[in-house]
């Protein structure tokens, strides 16, 4: 059962695809989750004949696999609010105009999962944005109805989308995460109910998004382990002092006075050997994805080590009771 280990793309944007396959590979990783915003074009899997053939080719070359395709920036634009951040995430020519950029999202990702399908791959990553983050502190007094619009109103945004997803047989991964409509364990359990279940609509999971928020990374795992679509290993530090908070003092993310931190994996407080547990008991057997976001390591550098701390924890389920060998006729 030992899992692929590959390497989340998006992160690496200012490198080319070979680039990129080679470095990845030389460190041994087995494939990557090709980011639509950086290592995989959407419009030109589409519309540009053996645009598809020519990155699976890539990948080959490298020994490399897609398990995954990451659409965390097209995802944001389907149900966010906008605000200029968001300018960077759409085509200039939507640039400023709400309805325009949710538009092009609502329909990009319809077109992601088609040209999934074309890669043979049946995971897309993302992100689904929220109408309420902003009102997470409920003051002004959030009330119970403006919550349940927000649900909704990613219901009938995401629900002709998913439609789609269903069409080829592809499965949307969310990852939880803070600005998402799903960012802890209960928004989550929310999410999933709203969507009555529904196959297409799983869960990528990232631990560090729920340490620093005090969230017990193997129960949320051990709960929705049948909507787990994708891993990705990623860690957290904790460093909480008398300053500072964990909601981040506007402190930019390396910052070392913050209360927590994203770093390489095995340099935080992420319990990745309970995670290859509740792993194995689930028996996935998708791709450990590393997301490399240290902002204190050089990134080449936290690849490598990415990886090789992760493959020594990759390690399978026993096959015997430790105990078997006691026992006596």
């Amino acid at each position: 059962m030992i899992r692929p280990i590959t390497l989340a793309s998006g992160q690496f944007g200012d490198m080319g695809l070979e680039e990129l396959c080679a470095m990845a590979s030389s460190i041994g990783y087995q494939g990557l989750e090709l980011a639509t915003h950086a290592h995989f074009n959407v419009e030109k899997a589409l519309k540009e004949e053996g645009y598809v053939e020519q990155v699976q080719k890539m990948l080959k070359k490298y020994n490399l696999s897609c398990h995954a395709i990451s659409a965390h920036l097209t995802g944001q634009c389907v149900g966010d609010v906008w605000d200029p951040r968001l300018d960077n995430f759409a085509p200039s020519a939507c640039s400023g105009d709400p309805e325009k950029i949710r538009t092009w999202a609502v329909e990009e990702m319809k077109r992601t999962v088609e040209a999934a399908d074309k890669m043979g791959v049946k995971v897309i990553t993302g992100f689904t944005g929220s109408p309420i983050w902003a009102w997470w502190y409920s003051y002004p007094q959030t009330t119970r109805q403006m919550v349940d619009e927000g649900y909704q109103k990613i219901y009938d945004l995401w629900t002709p989308i998913l439609d789609v997803f269903d069409q080829y047989d592809i499965r949307f991964a969310l990852e939880v995460h803070p600005t998402e409509i799903a960012f802890d364990y209960y928004s989550t359990e929310r999410l999933l109910d709203t969507f009555h279940h529904r196959p297409a609509m799983g869960i990528n999971y990232d631990p560090s998004h729920l340490v620093w928020q005090g969230i017990n990374e193997l129960t949320f795992l051990r709960d929705f382990a049948d909507r787990i679509y994708h891993v990705h290993i990623k860690d957290v530090k904790i460093n909480r002092n008398e300053r500072s908070g964990i909601l981040g003092s506007h402190l930019e993310f390396g910052d070392v006075r913050r209360a927590w931190n994203f770093v390489s994996a095995g340099h935080g407080d992420v319990d990745f050997d309970g995670i290859i547990r509740e792993l194995n008991r689930m028996e996935y057997q998708g791709p450990l994805s590393v997301e490399w976001e240290d902002s204190g390591m050089e990134r080449e550098f936290g690849a490598a080590e990415s990886y090789e701390y992760i493959r020594k924890m990759n390690f399978s389920p026993s096959d015997t009771a430790f105990d078997a060998a006691l026992k006596t006729e």
